[in-house]
């Protein structure tokens, strides 16, 4: 390994104190964030709030402090549909209801993880993953429709929001140090009757969730009031029957698509992604790699039908979220500090540059003669940001920085619907693709 030489540094440091572009950059520097600085302005032709497709869609909802981005997209999928049925203005399913279920879950899996690797070394690759990752709010499509199958749905006034549901880093804290205490007891103490120590640890965290998210209700009224003024009440509704009679949709017909670039990963092939899940009897993540032409395809069709499309991005590159818009070509870097810093989408993923961190909503799209411009995005961050919540996403940042749609089967070729059947390639759970969002 080589050492900085000092000489070496000063020949540069006296080349870059020459330069006037320099001094200018580090001047505005001082005082100014890179972002505000770095904006091209002639760009704004194309993240304007305009689309030639455009659905028409509730108010938006909001996350507050918490990382529940893909039940909340996955909850305003199902609520539109909602909407139609009932000719509701507004209407809002309970995040927090699903959330509640996906600690309990995760816990359980996490729990039942670190027993079956009890025997491996501490420094073991994929304990320590497990370990440090903890229990987080981050989840996937078929993790949602996993809660969903075994818990159904209720509206978001049969167990609305707490503080902790809204801001969860501490609970989310806890339960991973809980779980980790867990961990290294079994793997210390080999005489412990691991399964009784298990139910304990399962109940504690029970009553901790209960305590903190509510207690979920078995039964509930519908009641409300559609656009035509007409009062209607459902009584002695459970959660399940909410779901299967209420909600006009089956998500089982619904399957992850996505795009993922890399040498590892040809596309026309489904992908599963080890220790990555939350209901141990429920579904494993699943995947169908494409290119970027087909996955846009796909989401044409489904908003020309008028649906919206659950998506996860990396909503960190390029975005202005106050203005609302998300676009590459909208912010230059490079030239402010003179370098070429671009990579393609694979080499972002290989590097870990950039990954999946977030779900929101397709609802719109602008299409010139058939080829997309432009896309709308419903986000779950209140209305007091972009356009009422409403976001532009530029064609070119929907290229680099989408990595996953959820679609209809019906969309999908034959050979597509064979590929998704058939053998499942297994990836590792530190792989680009088994972050979540």
């Amino acid at each position: 390994m080589k050492e900085l030489n000092q000489e070496k540094l000063e020949k540069v440091k006296q080349e870059y104190l020459k330069e006037v572009s320099h001094t200018i950059a580090r001047r505005v520097l001082a005082k100014n964030r890179m972002s505000e600085l770095v904006r091209v302005n002639e760009q704004t032709e194309h993240t304007r709030n305009r689309f030639s497709i455009d659905l028409k869609t509730l108010p938006v909802t909001n996350q507050e402090k918490s990382g529940r981005c893909w039940i909340f997209a996955g909850c305003n999928i199902i609520r539109e549909e909602i909407a139609k049925k009932y000719n509701l203005k507004n209407f809002e399913l309970s995040e927090n209801y699903i959330a509640f279920y996906d600690k309990l879950e995760k816990c359980n899996y996490l729990l039942e993880n670190i027993i079956s690797l009890k025997d491996r070394e501490k420094d073991d690759r994929t304990l320590n993953h497990l370990l440090s990752i903890g229990i987080k709010d981050g989840g996937q499509w078929d993790m949602f429709v996993n809660l969903v199958n075994k818990y159904g749905l209720v509206p978001k006034d049969a167990f609305p929001e707490t503080f902790q549901s809204s801001n969860t880093h501490e609970i989310d804290t806890l339960l991973s140090k809980y779980i980790r205490k867990f961990a290294f007891e079994i793997r210390t103490n080999n005489s412990e009757d691991i399964d009784n120590k298990k139910e304990k640890y399962m109940e504690n965290i029970y009553k901790m969730l209960c305590s903190c998210f509510g207690v979920p209700p078995k039964k509930f009224s519908f009641e409300y009031v559609d656009q035509d003024k007409s009062y209607n009440i459902m009584k002695d509704v459970t959660p399940m029957s909410f779901y299967q009679e209420i909600v006009p949709m089956d998500l089982n017909e619904y399957v992850s698509i996505i795009n993922s670039p890399t040498e590892d990963k040809p596309f026309n092939k489904a992908y599963t992604v080890n220790y990555v899940g939350n209901v141990i009897e429920g579904n494993e993540i699943l995947y169908l790699n494409v290119t970027m032409e087909r996955l846009k395809e796909l989401t044409i069709s489904q908003l020309k039908e008028g649906e919206p499309v659950w998506f996860g991005s990396d909503w960190h590159m390029a975005g202005d979220i106050d203005e609302g818009i998300w676009d590459d070509t909208s912010f230059d870097m490079d030239t402010l500090f003179q370098i070429d810093s671009e990579m393609t989408k694979g080499a972002m993923l290989d590097t870990r540059e950039s990954a999946m961190n977030h779900a929101m909503v397709i609802t719109g799209v602008n299409l010139d003669d058939g080829t997309p411009t432009k896309w709308k995005i419903e986000n779950s961050w209140g209305d007091e940001k972009a356009n009422k919540g409403y976001h532009v996403a530029s064609d070119s940042w929907f290229t680099k920085f989408v990595y996953q749609i959820v679609i209809h089967k019906k969309y999908l070729t034959e050979e597509e619907e064979r590929i998704l059947n058939g053998e499942k390639i297994r990836l590792q759970p530190w792989d680009p693709m088994g972050t979540l969002a």
